[in-house]
Parts: C-alpha cells; sequence; structure tokens
C-alpha cells in the first residue's frame, strides 16, 4: 500500500487506536441498556479503515481479495483448508501483497470479533472466514503467522459453543500444528496484528508474550474440546501445560488460575495419580494467596466491591479446600483397598509386602514423576514445595500414616465449612459432613482396637444423626436416604465390632446386661435407619414400589438383606421375643429371594446377598420351628 500518505495512513492508525480503545476500556462502562454502544462505535471504524485499505488497493490495481465488510456475502463451508501445508505452498507471506492482505485480514479479523461479542454469532462468522480466505494464498510468515493462529482460535471457540466440538477441533488443531511449526523452522518473535496499524513497533520482548499467549489461548480452548469428546487424559494434559503457560507469561487470574489447578488435581486422583494431584493443590492454594486477604465483614458492608471480593475469595478458597478434603479421602480410600482382605480386614502380610516395596520405589519413582510437572516460579516455587511436603502422596500403609492424611483432611473440611455453612448451603454443608463422615470411617479401617475404632464410628453418626433428622423430608429426599443408610451401616459397622469383642471375651466370661444392652442398641438403631430408608420409597399412600428404581435397586435388596440379619443377632431372653424377631428376619430374607426371582435382571446386582439369603430361607424356618417346639414344651 505504498500510495497511503502519511497523513491518511496516521488517520487509520488512530482509528484502530480508538477502535481498541472503544473495545477493551470504554465498553465495560457501557450502560445495562445499551450495552453494546461502544463496540457498535468500533465497528464504524473498523468498517472506515476497511473500507481505506480496499480503496488504495483499488487503486493499485490489485483484484479483489476478500468480501466487502459492510455487506456480508455468504461463505464457504466453515472448514480450514490450509491444513495441509501453510508454510511450503503459496505465495510469499512478507511479500507486498502478503502484507496487504495481512492487513485486511486483520480487520476482517478483529470485525468477526466485534461481531461475536454483540452476539451477531453468523456475521462474526463471515468475517472471519473472509480472514481465512484472504490468508489461503500464502504462506505462513513471521509477519502473519500471529493472524493466522489468532483467526484459529477465533473458529474454534465459535464452532465450540454452538456444540459444533469436531469442526472446532479441526481449527484449533491446525492453530497448534502452525505455531510448533512456525517455532522449529523460524521461532523468531512475530509481529503482532496491532502492529499493522501503529506508528511504532513493539520490542522483540512484547512481540514474543502476545504470541506465546496467543499459544496458550490455543492450548486452553483444545483443553475445552478434548474434554468435551471424552478424551479426557489427553485434556487434563493440555490443561495442565495452559496453567504451566499462563504462570511463565504471568497472565492470569490467581483466584480462577488457583480453581482451575484444584480442579485439573481431581483428574489426576481418579487416576491414582497422587503425586500430580498433590502438587497441583499446593499451586492452588499458593497461588489463590496471591490475591490477596479477604476483607473484612466491616469493609463488605461499607463497599459493594469489597462485598464482592470478600465472597468471591471465600467461596473460592473454600471449593479449594474442598479438593484437598477429596485427596485425602481417596487417598485413604485407595490405600484401604490396596490393604483389605476378603473380610474387608487389614492385611499383615499385604502390609508389610507393600511397605518393602516402597522403600525401593519411592524415591526413583518421585525423580522421575516430578520433572516435568512443575508449577511455579522462582517466588512460588519453594513455597509450593513446602506445601507438598506437609502431606503425603503416597498410600499410607498403618494408622500412624493414616492419621496423618486424615488430620489434612479434617483441617480442610474446618476450612470448607467455615464458607459452606447450613444457613444457605445445606446441600453442600452435607455433602462436607459426609466426606468427614468418610474420612473417619478410613481411618478406622487403620485403628486395630476395636473399642478405638468404635468410637471413630460414633463420631460419624453423632455428625450425620442431627442433620439427617432435622431435614425436611420433601425438599431434601434424597439427601436423606443417603444419609439414612449411611447411618444404618455406621450402626451395623459398630455392632459388628462388637460383636467380634463379644466373641473374643466369651471363653473368658459371658456377656454383662451393660454389653447385651449395648449391642442390642446397635442392632436396633441400624435396623431402624435401614427401614426408615425403605419406607422413604413408599408411595404416598404407603404402598411400596412392586419394581425398584435402577438408582435404588441394590440398596433397597441390601437394606433388607442388613435388616434381616439384624434381627437374626438381636439377644432376647423371651422365646416369644427371640420367636418374633426370627420371623421377621425370615420375612426380610424372603423379599430379597422373591424379588430376584420376579425381576430377574435385579440378581447381578446382589449376587452375594441372594446366595445368602436363599440360604438363610431354607435354614431359618428350621431354626423357628425348634423354637417354637421349646416353647410348646416350656408351656
Amino acid at each position: 500500500m505504498s500510495s497511503l500518505s502519511s497523513d491518511v495512513w496516521k488517520d487509520i492508525c488512530d482509528k484502530f487506536s480508538n477502535a481498541q480503545n472503544l473495545t477493551d476500556v470504554e465498553s465495560r462502562k457501557d450502560p445495562e441498556n445499551d450495552p453494546f454502544r461502544s463496540k457498535y462505535k468500533a465497528r464504524e471504524l473498523l468498517r472506515e479503515i476497511y473500507c481505506s485499505l480496499k480503496s488504495f488497493e483499488a487503486g493499485d490495481g490489485e483484484e479483489e481479495s476478500g468480501g466487502e465488510s459492510g455487506e456480508q456475502r455468504p461463505t464457504e463451508e466453515p472448514v480450514d483448508r490450509q491444513r495441509e501445508d501453510v508454510f511450503g505452498q503459496g505465495l510469499s507471506g512478507d511479500s507486498t501483497a502478503g502484507l496487504r492482505a495481512a492487513k485486511l485480514g486483520a480487520v476482517e479479523y478483529y470485525l468477526g470479533v466485534n461481531h461475536i461479542d454483540t452476539e451477531e454469532l453468523s456475521a462474526g462468522q463471515e468475517h472471519l472466514m473472509n480472514c481465512m480466505k484472504l490468508l489461503e494464498r500464502y504462506r505462513v510468515s513471521s509477519e502473519n503467522v500471529s493472524l493466522f493462529i489468532h483467526v484459529r482460535n477465533q473458529l474454534g471457540i465459535l464452532w465450540a459453543g454452538r456444540d459444533e466440538t469436531e469442526t472446532a477441533q479441526g481449527f484449533l488443531e491446525t492453530a497448534e500444528a502452525i505455531y510448533q511449526r512456525y517455532m522449529k523452522e523460524d521461532g523468531s518473535p512475530p509481529t503482532d496484528m496491532t502492529e499493522y496499524f501503529a506508528t511504532e513497533e513493539k520490542t522483540h520482548q512484547e512481540r514474543s508474550k502476545k504470541f506465546e499467549l496467543a499459544y496458550t489461548h490455543t492450548m486452553y480452548y483444545l483443553a475445552q474440546v478434548y474434554k468435551n469428546l471424552g478424551q479426557t487424559e489427553r485434556a487434563a494434559t493440555y490443561c495442565h501445560s495452559t496453567l504451566q503457560r499462563q504462570l511463565q507469561l504471568n497472565q492470569y487470574n490467581p483466584m480462577e488460575w488457583a480453581l482451575n489447578a484444584a480442579t485439573l488435581s481431581q483428574y489426576y486422583i481418579t487416576k491414582g495419580r497422587y503425586m500430580e494431584g498433590r502438587h497441583c493443590l499446593s499451586a492452588a492454594t499458593v497461588i489463590s494467596g496471591l490475591a490477596g486477604e479477604v476483607p473484612s465483614e466491616a469493609a463488605a458492608q461499607e463497599s459493594e466491591t469489597e462485598s464482592e471480593r470478600r465472597e468471591q475469595l471465600r467461596q473460592k478458597r473454600a471449593e479449594i479446600a474442598r479438593c484437598w478434603i477429596k485427596y485425602c479421602l481417596n487417598l485413604l480410600q485407595d490405600s484401604k483397598k490396596l490393604l483389605e482382605d476378603n473380610i474387608g480386614e487389614l492385611d499383615i502380610d499385604r502390609q508389610e509386602e507393600l511397605k518393602r516395596a516402597r522403600r525401593l520405589e519411592e524415591e526413583e519413582e518421585e525423580k522421575g514423576r516430578k520433572s516435568a510437572l512443575l508449577f511455579g516460579s522462582e517466588d512460588t516455587f519453594d513455597l509450593i514445595a513446602s506445601l507438598e511436603e506437609k502431606v503425603h502422596c503416597f498410600f499410607p500403609l498403618d494408622f500412624t500414616e493414616a492419621r496423618a492424611v486424615f488430620l489434612v483432611g479434617q483441617n480442610y473440611v474446618t476450612q470448607a465449612k467455615e464458607y459452606f455453612q447450613m444457613d444457605g448451603y445445606v446441600t453442600d454443608h452435607i455433602e462436607i459432613l459426609q466426606d468427614h463422615s468418610s474420612l473417619f470411617r478410613s481411618l478406622a479401617f487403620f485403628e486395630e482396637d476395636l473399642e478405638r475404632r468404635c468410637k471413630m464410628h460414633k463420631r460419624r453418626v453423632d455428625m450425620l444423626e442431627p442433620i439427617c433428622n432435622d431435614l425436611n423430608a420433601q425438599y431434601y429426599l434424597l439427601i436423606r436416604r443417603q444419609l439414612m443408610f449411611e447411618l444404618a451401616e455406621t450402626y451395623n459397622e459398630m455392632m459388628d465390632q462388637k460383636l467380634t469383642l463379644a466373641n473374643r471375651q466369651a471363653d473368658s466370661q459371658s456377656l454383662d446386661n451393660h454389653s447385651i444392652k449395648k449391642f442390642n442398641h446397635l442392632c436396633a438403631s441400624s435396623a431402624k435407619y435401614f427401614q426408615m430408608f425403605l419406607d422413604s420409597l413408599r408411595s404416598p399412600e404407603g404402598k411400596l414400589p412392586e419394581h425398584l428404581e435402577e438408582e435404588v435397586l441394590r440398596p433397597a435388596l441390601v437394606a433388607r438383606f442388613r435388616v434381616a440379619r439384624l434381627y437374626s443377632k438381636l439377644i432376647c431372653s423371651l422365646p416369644s421375643a427371640q420367636l418374633e424377631n426370627l420371623n421377621k428376619s425370615l420375612e426380610n430374607y424372603k423379599y430379597v429371594v422373591q424379588y430376584c426371582e420376579s425381576h430377574p435382571e435385579a440378581t447381578a446386582t446382589v449376587e452375594t446377598e441372594l446366595e445368602l439369603s436363599k440360604e438363610m430361607v431354607g435354614l431359618l424356618p428350621l431354626k423357628i420351628n425348634r423354637l417354637k417346639a421349646r416353647m410348646a414344651v416350656n408351656n
């Protein structure tokens, strides 16, 4: 565009600068009843720039190479036709014609983004595709590579927003390939698009940061695309790399970054990759601290801005605390799975075997897996490492190690409950209590002393029982069912442990009345909550469903089986009471058998319980008849 005079060119640059200011700054001040006022003004300036550039192009005798900015014509199919070789084919991107096309393409790009921002998606797509068409004749160069990537990023976002995930994937993967090949073959900091309409060039450092940030966006959007495609491992890898790059470029919001890192930790946890999960959570905690102190209540009352900031910081830090709880809970639960025998108790031989293996493998594994996963900068690296040292990432193999993990989790329970209180956050608060209960349950597995183990389960009852009984059954039915079932199982575990203790004492002494009363109380309490769960399945008329829905099928049949077992365990001195309990036990065992006979598809969900129920349906009538015979003789 050699025919542009310096005055005309300065006018174009001024208009572009004003358009950028309207878009980035002034638009934030637009009134609610006219939210796009500044962006519409910016659009008019961009159109004027486009017309000026086109008029000089026509004066130079160049061919039309893009759509008019005012009247958009329909574009071809939204596919990336330059995926084959944008480096080796076409005209030079650094030529006069190539630079002219890049400038026109940049205006089309900014017009496309403008229309998308104002919710005119079809028009935005047309402008972005026009930008693609302008560039397709030219090879990638340092002058246009940034535009090549930016336009594909925007098209990727656009199509992802329409749930056209594979179309979005195509644009974004091409952007990624362009970046990688450019860095391999050239690598110099490329011209930024804003420099097309600026009187001063950016420094190499500024160019490099802008370019790297564009690619960081590519990786971020690809992470979302892969997640939506169900490619979770690939999504996690891209998310991790995005977070690393944001820290390196110092381009991030501390709380958003921290929450993303904490969320990523949950993926690693589900895959058993606790080292990476711990690293993400430690980094999340450290980076969230960079957002500053939580404003006081007094400050929040005086300022709406401080009130919003207080709410945001407290909520997001509480959410990070909840991620820590899940880390500790899953670590304990996975360790329990490794260590338990076929009856759910600690396998001592397996424990010793794992301890020997860990001593041999731990050091090498930690070095190898951490090398490529570290977050942080010079300012934060030591803080992150220090926090990591406070909690294990290896499976706890004895009570001391398990307790250390438990205490970390319990500390984060306290932090999370400070924000997610019962008043206002009922569901969240109860979920945190359930996690706290599960922490106690997991720790109890490692405790060898049965009395102390019972006390841990009693803590679970104390935290869940009042909530269960106070919750409104109409509004919180599903949560109440969960709590009923957990309370029933907790009392059942306590009963089993008391039974084990009783069996140990049987050789040396008989059970006293206090022990019998305690045992029966645990049995009755467990049966009560299982029955409450079953009663919650009744219709408004009080009838139990003939067909159990899939989500309650196993819990309902297991509850019946447990109730049957509990009634048979009650210790009674009166034969009549014993007979009544045995009949109730038989009735519930029969229900399990008969339901599975009439609903064969249910058999697979309760194979073990069904087998035992059939056995008891055969044995209990004999026991009942013997008891009746004794009662008849005594009478």
